[in-house]
């Protein structure tokens, strides 16, 4: 069973790239770069990239690209998607792509799987260039293409069955589900393939599906043992205050996401500490609260060691949302230290 301990939870990050206010794509890409080295060198366990499209501030639109480039910049660590949408790919290309990712830098790739497009309706029919492809569910296909592709276990008289993605049957990264509902995790289960939860999306579904996951999971040839991460937004510093004036901005986004703004500007500290919040945003913001893990590193760290025993994980994805360079690099820092990360 993956089971937590006290003094050996593993600690990870996953980034979205968020574009803050004054900074360029190029910019928050070369500061993704550097944070990545930094929790390389700080022992943290994995980095992932997200999957976004036609979004005004997150820069991050293909994991696969931005985990080649930064497994070239760091030596140990973990590197990989969370996720790759596979409605918006080809799960041949998603095998050839990660596969030659595994062969560069073997042992040290993921591949997270998600379900959803990650977009609008519009923009995943310009991904797709097919309005078919939109409207219909094909998800369960395109998975077993996936992995059938990965293991070469067509069956002989599939028309896909003589096609090689690889030389190298033995290049097959470690494999995950994403979920924010029961639907990922019966994929993962089933599959046997590793569960990585968004409790930043679903909080209240995070511990029994990560519990369900567990208790359900069947091994197979990519995981012979379940392999379960949760993921939250956290935002620490060495003072409640602090860190709390630090989370004003990722706060109120969150609000407006829930109250249908169409504000999706990413404010500064300074701009949401003077924000007037309305009763509806008051109550929104109040209902977000279970999103986030806020406070001092202490503080935090209780919080994140409670989660991770209730839910039966090892392992936390922390979701990037710090406002500022030096703050965020102070607090990965800070996490380090309190988890002893590098002993």
């Amino acid at each position: 069973m993956n089971k937590s301990s006290n003094n050996k939870l593993k600690l990870s990050i996953l980034d979205i790239a968020t574009i803050q206010k004054g900074n360029t794509v190029s910019q928050t890409l070369q500061e993704s770069t550097e944070l990545a080295q930094l929790a390389d060198s700080l022992g943290y366990t994995r980095y992932w990239f997200a999957e976004h499209h036609n979004t005004v501030n997150q820069a991050s639109t293909s994991p696969d690209l931005m985990s080649a480039h930064v497994a070239a910049h760091t030596k140990k660590i973990r590197i990989g998607s969370g996720g790759i949408m596979l409605p918006n790919h080809s799960p041949l290309k998603v095998v050839e792509n990660f596969s030659l990712l595994e062969a560069l830098h073997p042992g040290r790739i993921d591949l997270g799987i998600g379900r959803a497009p990650g977009t609008d309706g519009m923009t995943a029919f310009a991904l797709r260039r097919s309005r078919e492809a939109v409207t219909s569910y094909d998800f369960p296909t395109q998975l077993n293409e996936m992995l059938a592709f990965f293991s070469q276990s067509f069956p002989s008289n599939h028309p896909f069955s003589k096609i090689t993605p690889t030389a190298d049957t033995s290049l097959i990264p470690d494999i995950y589900m994403l979920g924010s509902s029961d639907g990922g995790m019966r994929f993962a289960s089933d599959k046997g393939l590793g569960f990585a939860f968004a409790a930043h999306i679903s909080p209240h579904l995070a511990i029994p599906m990560l519990q369900a996951y567990q208790q359900n999971f069947k091994p197979s040839i990519y995981m012979k043992k379940p392999k379960s991460i949760l993921s939250i937004i956290v935002i620490t510093a060495e003072t409640d205050e602090e860190a709390e004036y630090l989370a004003g901005p990722v706060e109120l986004y969150w609000t407006r996401l829930s109250t249908g703004s169409r504000i999706f500007s990413f404010a500064t500290p300074e701009e949401a500490s003077k924000h007037v919040y309305s009763p509806a945003e008051k109550a929104a913001r109040e209902d977000n609260k279970s999103r986030f893990v806020i406070g001092n590193v202490k503080k935090v760290a209780e919080k994140l060691r409670s989660l991770a025993e209730v839910a039966k994980v090892d392992e936390i994805m922390l979701v990037e949302f710090y406002p500022e360079k030096a703050a965020r690099f102070k607090a990965y820092q800070l996490l380090a230290d309190e988890f002893q990360l590098c002993f």
